[in-house]
């Protein structure tokens, strides 16, 4: 009886105590992400500190009694640890108990996906399908083009190696350098770290921003027709389906 309790309790975050559970977890995620937050402002009194470590504690003990708990009573058992939510609640907690030296509480974030799992609403449903058909109806054209902006993309590493090299070989002496350049001119960022200063290295940084308008757009416009796509396939099913006579007996 305590057993099916307890499954119930890590299994069904929609019904009863399961849903308690489910919001008190959410609940200590967002706590746990504030305090890391928090802990990371310099000039902390020492009493702030110890409290923010107070509180990281508490959630290191909550997190791993709740992963004790999914992996001892819930359906998946120990397959949980090798699924995406798994993953992300063993490195939560991991590098505190093996003292790594490497702060992973930030990935405590992905969790609050689980949220979803919790509402259990037919529109977040219908919108997570309606993404993965506008994906399977669009992958090629987006293979396609992403082939195609990687080609871009050497190419215009290539080019403003040939312009710029003699005069910035500091910044442009190897097209892997120039690649860095290549990646933040097609992108449209341009963080200014490295810029032409030749009259062909100037112009063509025009024509290689002109290429990147295009690059940063033709995605957007194939994910949006997809998904124009998916929302009329998606309402023909539902209406096919309304539409069909009952089987009378």
């Amino acid at each position: 009886m305590i057993k099916q309790r307890l499954q119930q309790l890590v299994d069904d975050p929609a019904h009863g105590a399961g849903r308690i559970f489910a919001w008190f977890i959410q609940l200590t995620i967002v706590v746990s992400i504030l305090d890391f937050t928090f802990e990371t402002i310099p000039g902390l009194a020492p009493d702030t500190l110890a409290a923010l470590k107070a509180i990281e504690l508490i959630s290191i003990i909550i997190f791993s009694v709740e992963l004790v708990l999914r992996l001892a009573f819930s359906n998946q058992g120990f397959r949980h640890l090798f699924t995406f939510f798994g993953i992300i609640d063993l490195l939560a907690i991991l590098p505190f108990y093996l003292a790594l030296g490497i702060d992973l509480r930030g990935v405590r974030a992905f969790r609050l996906l689980r949220l979803f799992q919790m509402f259990k609403l037919a529109k977040y449903s219908r919108s997570i399908r309606r993404f993965h058909v506008a994906f399977l109806n669009a992958r090629e054209d987006l293979l396609l083009f992403g082939a195609t902006a990687l080609i871009i993309l050497f190419v215009a590493a290539v080019g403003i190696h040939f312009f710029e090299s003699t005069v910035q070989p500091e910044l442009f002496g190897s097209i892997p350098h120039c690649l860095w350049w290549a990646v933040t001119t097609l992108t449209t960022v341009g963080y200014g770290d490295a810029f032409p200063i030749t009259v062909g290295g100037k112009l063509f940084t025009f024509v290689i921003l002109a290429v990147g308008l295009a690059v940063v757009a033709v995605p957007s416009g194939i994910m949006a027709s997809a998904l124009s796509q998916a929302r009329d396939e998606m309402k023909g099913h539902d209406s096919d389906q309304t539409n069909q006579p009952e089987v009378t007996r």
